[in-house]
């Protein structure tokens, strides 16, 4: 299995199945484990990091994001840590590990052979729920980025539970970017398909029950990959960034097209409202991968997210481009901070650019989703060769100033939770942990830093047993959220 993957990252020449992306194949706990430094006291809870990891050797060529799901977490209590990893066994899994080997072509393949296999939502893909992971009413949940089933998750053994129906309540798929609101203890997500004119909105309560599903008309289909909430409201986004139906159903291949004639669109319904209660405001074309955080304000709902301006990756090839061309281009995610005012009284939309480094991947103190808060901590792209993280920026969008911790030298992270000290009170009180790995030995760590003053040496730094491959989506889960 290990060998077989190798040979073919070798022979293909696939960056993203080499060095630090290079999967891991071994499932461990590991505990007590060694620190530089000294972890907090007041650190208790869990930080858990998704991502793909191939299992077998791939069909046609290989998408980082065609991956295999897995998790990578470290639980801290009383000042020592513990790591785990195991991989999500979602159906398409399951039914790879039975057969031995790969059974789909992946996002730059041939959909057209993917014929073995029922569908998922009408893409011809493997949902591999390899994108985010959240935690809501007891679980982990983790997703995938073309919507897909959320399997639930035991956030200590990382044990895979199955495909999550929400007591039998679940009529849908969701986008992995499901949102929950800690303080009413309540989940949003959203559903779409590739040849349907809609968004489906959901909203699951504190006992993990569907209370609310509804549906959003669309000009056309569309492929939005994240949304907002505020207290009283959720956010939908209708982008230009659309895929060609006639190449996927002739030719058997995504094309992502971004249609700079057409406004992107925010779709602002109340959290239990009735689709066509939704009111649209317009804005300039964009692609959005990720949203920060929104709020009410007055008359307007503020939205902080990145922007990526210049989606279409096609736009950057040559004539005669290699395949790996295309992937290099496909993850060139030229993305900066930026921020939406949406009127509610007088329908009009502002925005502005707040930042113009090129920062993604952002997170915030997650007791603070939907409500007012200031601080972001994204990552910044070291764009010259492949998709990596080398720093950690926190925002302040109050008095628009930064800080910036670098990863150093050959050193690259993940995305990076803020983790509120036991007892705070202010937004930033805590600390923002990161998996690193280092591409010049393949050692991996957590650093620890003061969320404070992020540009700081690392309080400590907790050194792993194995590599962590560079990956996606991650969340923080307090200990007393977990055994409530």
């Amino acid at each position: 299995m290990k060998n077989d993957v190798m040979n073919y990252a070798l022979e293909a020449g696939n960056p993203y199945l080499l060095g630090a992306y290079a999967p891991i194949f071994e499932e461990i706990v590991a505990k007590d484990l060694k620190v530089i430094g000294e972890i907090p006291k007041d650190i208790y809870g869990v930080y858990v990091r998704n991502g793909p990891n191939q299992r077998f050797a791939p069909e046609g060529h290989y998408h980082w994001f065609d991956g295999d799901g897995m998790l990578h977490a470290v639980q801290f209590e009383n000042g020592k840590a513990t790591y785990r990893n195991r991989w999500i066994r979602t159906k398409n899994f399951l039914e790879e590990e039975a057969a031995g080997h790969s059974m789909w072509q992946g996002l730059m393949g041939r959909f057209l052979k993917n014929t073995q296999s029922e569908w998922n939502r009408g893409v011809p893909l493997k949902d591999t729920a390899n994108t985010a992971v959240a935690f809501h009413n007891g679980q982990l949940l983790a997703g995938w980025y073309m919507c897909g089933d959320l399997y639930a998750i035991d956030p200590i053994s990382l044990e895979t539970l199955g495909a999550e129906d929400f007591n039998g309540t679940l009529n849908a798929k969701s986008m992995a970017h499901v949102k929950v609101d800690e303080q009413a203890n309540e989940m949003m997500f959203f559903d779409y398909e590739l040849t349907e004119p809609y968004i489906a909105y959901g909203v699951v309560n504190g006992t993990g029950t569907v209370k609310h599903f509804t549906k959003v008309d669309i000009p056309g289909p569309r492929v939005p990959h994240d949304m907002a909430i505020t207290q009283n409201y959720s956010i939908l986004m209708d982008l230009p960034l659309i895929y060609d139906q006639e190449i996927m159903v002739k030719k058997g291949r995504a094309l992502p097209v971004f249609r700079r004639d057409l406004p992107s669109r925010f779709g602002i319904l109340p959290r239990f409202g009735a689709g066509n209660q939704v009111r649209w405001f317009e804005a300039n074309p964009c692609y959005i991968y990720h949203t920060i955080n929104a709020w009410e304000s007055g008359d307007e709902i503020i939205m902080d997210c990145c922007i990526n301006p210049e989606p279409a990756p096609q736009k950057r090839l040559k004539p005669g481009a290699t395949a790996m061309d295309k992937l290099n281009a496909y993850l060139r995610v030229e993305a900066h901070l930026h921020r939406y005012h949406f009127n509610l009284k007088t329908g009009e939309t502002k925005e502005y650019q707040l930042d113009d480094r090129k920062t993604e991947f952002p997170l915030m103190n997650s007791r603070y989703l939907g409500r007012e808060s200031k601080f972001a901590y994204n990552q910044h792209f070291d764009l010259s060769e492949k998709l990596r993280f080398d720093g950690l920026v926190k925002y302040n969008t109050h008095d628009q100033s930064a800080q910036i911790h670098w990863y150093g030298e050959g050193r690259f992270g993940s995305e990076s939770p803020f983790v509120p000290r036991i007892g705070a009170t202010e937004e930033d009180d805590g600390y923002v942990v990161s998996f690193v790995t280092d591409e010049r030995n393949g050692q991996s760590e957590v650093v620890i830093l003061d969320a404070k003053q992020v540009d700081q040496e690392p309080l400590a730094r907790v050194l792993l047993p194995q590599r962590v491959p560079l990956g996606f989506h991650a969340c923080w889960v307090d200990g007393d959220r977990i055994f409530a």
